[in-house]
């Protein structure tokens, strides 16, 4: 990796000249954000239709994602163009990428975050393990996101009891069980364990996600450290630990809590233009 590559400046502690790009992970996260906003609660029609009319192929969507998002933009209805895409169902990885959000709004109602992640996930992902990482991400994010509320530091335990109630076997499953019996091993060893999203798949993406974030809740830097260094789908990881990791520690630093830098935020590129302002973390704000 060169000197002047940013993955490694950013390691390094140095914030890349701007502006930095976003990719589809921030586009459909924003969107998740605004059916929210707007709304209160996830519309399957009208988020399908949204992330089908601001899907920009060259923000980095795949192939397969934008196969589906087009056939819903020209007309044909979400459930059909999710299995023309993928017969048995999409297990990848975007669904949890962009999920983070909609586990901040509603901060401690596991119930219905589970429920409205599915409902979030299913227009695109048919498949239970990539409903099954997005449950994780958000039910880990609203978790976190009362525990900051309340003032408690969560534990990987809890972390895990929380996300466990909401699991169906699985690889997924079977990977956030591991995950969180880590511990603090290097980033290599939990990436050779449970993946790096190199596969583009839920079960290879999520049990280090949780890892990543539960062993560096109080660093959101470090946490994005870790997804650098681990390689694979660096952008996907960095969406999902980023997003669990911040709706604990908020912007800037806090006693011991190192939220996201003010410089990174001045170098990132606007949001786009139709994302509404954020009300707070949750309703509760």
């Amino acid at each position: 990796m060169p000197d002047n590559d940013p993955a490694r400046l950013l390691q390094d502690g140095v914030a890349p000249e701007g502006p930095w790009e976003w990719t589809d992970d921030t586009d459909m996260a924003c969107t998740v954000a605004a059916e929210l906003v707007q709304h209160g609660d996830i519309d399957r029609d009208r988020l399908a239709l949204d992330f089908a009319h601001r899907c920009d192929p060259y923000r980095g969507y795949g192939a397969g994602a934008v196969q589906v998002l087009h056939q819903i933009r020209d007309g044909v209805p979400w459930q059909q163009a999710t299995v023309a895409a993928f017969p048995t169902g999409s297990y990848g990885n975007g669904a949890a990428m962009r999920i983070a959000p909609l586990g901040a709004y509603f901060a401690g109602d596991l119930d219905r975050v589970a429920e409205q992640a599915i409902r979030a996930s299913e227009v695109t992902h048919a498949h239970p393990e990539g409903i099954a990482g997005a449950v994780v991400t958000a039910v880990a994010s609203s978790y976190v996101a009362q525990s900051r509320l309340v003032g408690v530091v969560p534990t990987p335990g809890g972390v895990l009891d929380a996300v466990g109630r909401y699991l169906l076997p699985g690889a997924t499953a079977k990977g956030v069980a591991e995950a969180l019996t880590l511990g603090e091993v290097s980033v290599e060893e939990a990436a050779w364990r449970l993946g790096n999203g190199s596969r583009v798949s839920a079960q290879d993406t999520v049990p280090f996600c949780l890892w990543a974030a539960t062993t560096r809740l109080n660093d959101y830097p470090a946490a994005i450290s870790a997804c650098i260094e681990a390689g694979g789908d660096v952008d996907t990881t960095a969406a999902i630990v980023g997003g669990i990791v911040a709706t604990f520690t908020g912007v800037g630093q806090r006693d011991n809590v190192i939220g996201v830098p003010e410089p990174w935020l001045s170098q990132r590129e606007p949001l786009p233009d139709w994302m509404p302002p954020a009300r707070g973390l949750s309703q509760g704000v």
